[in-house]
């Protein structure tokens, strides 16, 4: 078996669907965890000076999603064949865009409020919520084709573990997240219910974001 190695933050942010497809497959890794003040001491030993990073006997693999993807083929998580492989993908890539729409309001709650936004409660009221309502019809859409719980016809895939992790920060930060959407509220308790996902929801280390 491979010897995996995965730098990051002490946080789940850009990590977090990669260490959970880690806890879905069962394979152990080492879950390396630091300040951002060690960050600055390792940063010019990672390809591009920024993680995450995974190491694979020695080999560096920069980039979430590119690790994420990899990790996914690797564990049976990324579809069955290569067009469920190209929606999966899409899904994460929709999520990019809809993460692109509500940065005044994301980047406001982490200290860093873009010219104008600097009301929050507005932010939420004209960005998040519109985004959050036109997002959610998509993803309604993909549970109401495939019609087993997940997005994709072939089951849980990391695309389910990248929604669901993001969706958490959003919902720590505004409780009637799903307010009027029942249906995606399930969903989002449902992956988090997976088994082997469960388990490590509830053992992982409760870093920041």
């Amino acid at each position: 078996m491979p010897n995996y190695k995965l730098y990051y933050f002490d946080g789940r942010g850009l990590a977090e669907t990669s260490r959970q497809l880690f806890a879905l497959a069962d394979v152990p890794f080492e879950d390396i965890r630091f300040t951002r003040e060690k960050f600055m001491e390792l940063k010019p030993t990672f390809p591009y000076g920024q993680v995450p990073v995974l190491e694979v006997d020695g080999v560096q693999i920069p980039q979430s999603v590119a690790i994420a993807r990899f990790l996914a083929k690797k564990f049976g998580f990324a579809g069955k064949t290569e067009v469920e492989q190209a929606i999966v993908d899409g899904i994460c890539d929709q999520w990019k865009d809809f993460y692109v729409e509500i940065k005044p309001y994301y980047y406001g709650k982490v200290g860093v409020c873009p010219p104008g936004w600097e009301d929050l409660e507005k932010a939420k009221t004209e960005v998040l919520i519109p985004a959050r309502d036109k997002f959610f019809g998509f993803l309604k859409n993909l549970l109401n084709k495939n019609n087993n719980g997940f997005l994709v016809e072939c089951g849980i895939t990391y695309a389910d573990l990248f929604i669901v992790d993001n969706m958490t920060s959003l919902v720590g930060w505004v409780p009637e997240y799903f307010e009027g959407h029942p249906e995606i509220e399930a969903y989002y308790k449902r992956v988090q219910e997976f088994p082997k996902l469960k388990v490590w929801l509830a053992k992982r280390p409760n870093g920041p974001i």
